[in-house]
């Protein structure tokens, strides 16, 4: 049974006409007459009787039409509930988002609005090779990213560098400088989240360290934001590195950021894309992006 065959059976019994029924289906009647005895013959029973005059619903016809006129209805929901799923669709926004993006994020959601007030934003936080799998499969628009310099099928748009500043314990006198050298930390305990965690950050770290002329001392593991600075704040003077828009919303009374002196570690940010033209909602949000990557952000600067 196909929904043709079910739409035009409810055609001709609402006239009890097959021409005119066919004029209301907009199409000809000899298809309407072919489906319905198609129908008639799948179900083994007649629907209509018909004469040279006349056309009257049998008993089969009249048992059926209600559940035939139920099948249309539920056709006309189903397809109303896609059309309302494909607005949104359209009108959502999915981007993956990364670790550390701190105020950058809240200025690039207020960018988008000023340029797509009319636009929803789902944020999706998995991690990179999760995300980059969900946009080459169209699950995501986009997903900020670190680390991946290429792929083969998809595109990696840089945006801006993210500097990374130290975190110190307050007391600690290095924290009454306003930035600190990396060399100055040789002899404090580092605290990294492990290499197979984070590999690009550490390489990136640990690779400045080097530069400046000293093998980092390895402290504890960096777990996450609360403990980790809590023990920065507390336990056996360390240091960490955070990004510098991610510090600036970091609540830490006892630790102080303080941005490295020249030359500064930093990483690259990329947004990843499917190749092909943009969407509405994609140029808007690069568009945000080039924003945001003109305004930069200022290095916090604790007392």
């Amino acid at each position: 049974m196909e929904l043709r065959q079910v739409r035009y059976f409810v055609g001709v019994a609402e006239e009890l006409h097959f021409g005119r029924a066919a004029e209301r289906l907009h199409i000809v009647q000899p298809t309407v007459s072919q489906q319905v005895r198609r129908l008639e013959r799948e179900f083994g029973l007649d629907l209509f009787d018909r004469t040279t005059r006349t056309v009257t619903l049998t008993a089969a016809g009249r048992a059926f039409l209600p559940h035939a006129r139920a099948i249309l209805r539920a056709e006309r929901a189903a397809t109303e509930a896609m059309a309302v799923l494909r607005t949104e669709q359209e009108s959502t926004l999915r981007l993956g988002t990364n670790v550390g993006l701190g105020t950058r994020l809240d200025a690039l959601l207020t960018a988008l609005t000023e340029r797509a007030p009319q636009l929803m934003v789902e944020l999706v936080s998995v991690p990179s090779a999760t995300r980059l799998r969900q946009v080459r499969e169209g699950e995501l628009d986009a997903a900020f990213i670190r680390g991946v310099e290429h792929s083969q099928d998809l595109e990696l748009l840089p945006l801006w560098r993210d500097v990374l500043v130290a975190a110190l314990p307050a007391r600690h006198p290095l924290a009454a400088r306003r930035e600190v050298a990396l060399a100055d930390l040789a002899d404090l305990p580092l605290r990294l989240a492990p290499q197979e965690a984070n590999p690009y950050l550490a390489d990136i770290v640990v690779g400045a360290c080097r530069r400046a002329g000293f093998e980092p001392v390895m402290g504890p593991a960096f777990t996450t934001d609360q403990d980790t600075l809590a023990a920065i704040a507390s336990g056996r003077p360390s240091w960490t590195v955070y990004y510098e828009a991610q510090a600036q919303i970091q609540p830490a009374p006892r630790v102080t950021f303080r941005p490295f002196a020249e030359p500064a570690p930093a990483v690259r940010t990329c947004l990843a894309v499917r190749s092909g033209p943009p969407s509405h909602r994609l140029t808007a949000l690069l568009d945000a992006c080039n924003e945001v990557e003109r305004r930069g952000v200022d290095c916090p600067r604790h007392p």
